[in-house]
């Protein structure tokens, strides 16, 4: 097949109409064109050579040209593509290293296996701009909800037409056991968009909690105006959901806007859920109040918070424990996503049994280090002290508040709590020489003799060990595994050493040891700003 004028227009019309057919620019199909006709002249002229082909956009007449770069004598590497610049003055006036030498050459004769290659080309390069369209087109959809029609089923997921494309909502992306056959149309998630080499894949979800949210702001339209906020959603799809919700118009109650005039409003996303139950609740700052209304229906009677631990514990009456918990621990663990922290739960006996256990535990501690009775123990239990530092280094006038304690008796009281600490402090001091801690660990600035001790328990036992400590390896912390988190002990963790504390020590250390220079610690610290003033900031 030759390009003859006969065929010339051909090439336009075939691309308009395949440009037309897979919704993509005419100018691509005829790059792609101009593409494969140059790989066959390079078959007929040569595959070294810089065959290039040009399509007139006007009349479809294509020109079949060869190029050659001028390059320095000694830079030739391919003759065919390449010439010198003594070589290249017969073709060109003064001519520059650098310069493209253009001959016209003749057209080619395409057979059959040339057509059929070229046929190839523009085919291939039609998919990739038909898959960049429809990447372009669908990237910007991911967090939206599409409709769609079920095309079939694979293993267990489930392809869907969603116009100009495919999508696929895997097995474990669906509600529940909900099946759906050919032609079904469906309403689901965009969790995804990736570009990947086989073509754009959209992948969509029906157990995404955003898919609830974004239910919700197509039928409230409070939400989708911005009246009213969804600040969190936790699901156990197709079985029961909580929602939180907040309204920045006083005359608009969020809850009751969500719900609708007779809970139309909620039934149309319950619907649309395969039956979902849904609680919603409304949004507090207030972390406490929160977390009450987000364990609804239970009622809670106290709560306590582990802010270092991002922990809560909760007491609830004991006929309200199952209800809290829910049925194989639903309610808990969807009020545990809702607020991003983890709950204990306990009942009233529970925490009085625990709290009189600390009470023993303490009093039992004052008798046998101070040499007091058990009454007097325990009032000074009943007081609010809980260790032998309180004792011995609060002001005497807490202690002579106290019924029945005259100056003496405090006195007396101190002077017992320091004597125990002393002796404390030198047995820990005398263990952790034992153990081969050194001066210079035993004499750093922060450390007492019992967190020496602990340290050299550990193996840690000079500045330079202490030095290459993480932070959390001394204050401890919490680790996320397989879901679930798991407590990290820390060596100064019984000492109530805070993160924040564990790294002021060891940068200090590390300064001391001159492996961090103080100007550079400094300025960091001017960039970033304390966490004082990022909060401020924020």
């Amino acid at each position: 097949m030759a390009i003859t004028s006969a065929n010339q227009l051909e090439l336009l019309q075939t691309a308009e109409a395949v440009a037309r057919e897979k919704m993509i620019e005419p100018e691509l199909v005829i790059e792609a064109m101009e593409d494969s006709l140059a790989r066959a002249a390079k078959s007929r002229y040569g595959a070294e050579m810089d065959i290039r082909v040009k399509i007139d956009r006007k009349t479809g007449h294509a020109s079949f040209t060869r190029v050659r770069t001028v390059v320095e004598d000694d830079a030739v590497e391919n003759y065919q593509a390449q010439l010198t610049v003594e070589q290249a003055r017969p073709y060109a006036d003064n001519p520059q290293v650098g310069d493209e030498i253009v001959d016209q050459v003749p057209p080619v004769e395409l057979g059959r296996i040339a057509a059929q290659s070229a046929k190839q080309v523009i085919l291939q390069r039609v998919r990739e701009a038909e898959r960049d369209r429809q990447y372009e087109e669908f990237k910007d959809r991911a967090g939206t909800i599409i409709n769609g029609v079920v095309k079939r089923e694979e293993y267990g997921n489930i392809i869907v037409d969603v116009g100009r494309g495919e999508a696929i909502l895997r097995r474990n992306e669906k509600i529940g056991r909900e099946s759906y056959r050919p032609n079904d149309r469906i309403r689901a998630y965009v969790k995804d968009v990736r570009r990947e080499s086989r073509g754009p894949q959209i992948f969509l979800s029906r157990t995404d909690p955003q898919f609830m949210a974004e239910l919700f702001k197509m039928e409230v339209p409070e939400i989708y105006d911005g009246i009213i906020e969804i600040k969190a959603v936790a699901r156990d799809p197709g079985s029961r959901a909580k929602i939180a919700v907040i309204s920045y118009d006083n005359s608009i109650d969020p809850v009751g806007a969500c719900v609708g005039m007779r809970g139309s409003r909620v039934q149309a996303v319950v619907g649309e859920l395969q039956g979902e139950k849904i609680d919603i609740i409304p949004w507090n700052e207030d972390q406490a109040t929160f977390l009450v209304n987000a364990l609804q229906p239970a009622e809670v009677s106290k709560v306590v918070f582990d802010e270092e631990a991002n922990k809560i514990e909760v007491v609830v009456p004991d006929e309200q424990l199952s209800l809290a918990i829910g049925r194989r621990g639903q309610n808990v663990r969807l009020a545990s996503q809702l607020t991003g922290m983890d709950i204990d739960i306990l009942t009233e006996e529970e925490e009085s049994k625990r709290r009189q256990a600390e009470f023993n535990a303490r009093t039992q501690l004052f008798m046998d280090a101070l040499d007091l009775d058990e009454f007097f123990a325990q009032l000074l239990v009943a007081e609010g002290f809980t260790d032998l530092e309180e004792v011995a280094y609060v002001d005497l006038d807490e202690l002579l508040s106290i019924d029945g304690v005259d100056e003496g008796t405090a006195s007396e009281l101190q002077a017992r709590a320091r004597d125990v600490l002393e002796a404390k402090t030198k047995a820990a001091l005398e263990n952790a020489r034992a153990l081969g801690a050194e001066d210079s660990l035993i004499e750093f600035e922060g450390l007492n003799p019992q967190m020496v001790e602990a340290l050299a328990k550990d193996g840690v036992k000079t500045l330079e060990d202490f030095a290459t400590c993480a932070d959390w390896e001394l204050a401890g912390g919490w680790t996320t595994v397989n879901g679930q988190r798991v407590k990290d002990e820390g060596l100064l963790e019984p000492f109530d050493v805070s993160l924040e504390e564990a790294q002021n020590l060891v940068m200090t250390a590390r300064v001391q040891l001159g492996w961090v220079d103080p100007a550079e610690l400094e300025g960091k610290a001017d960039e970033t700003g304390t966490p004082d003033d990022q909060e401020a900031g924020a």
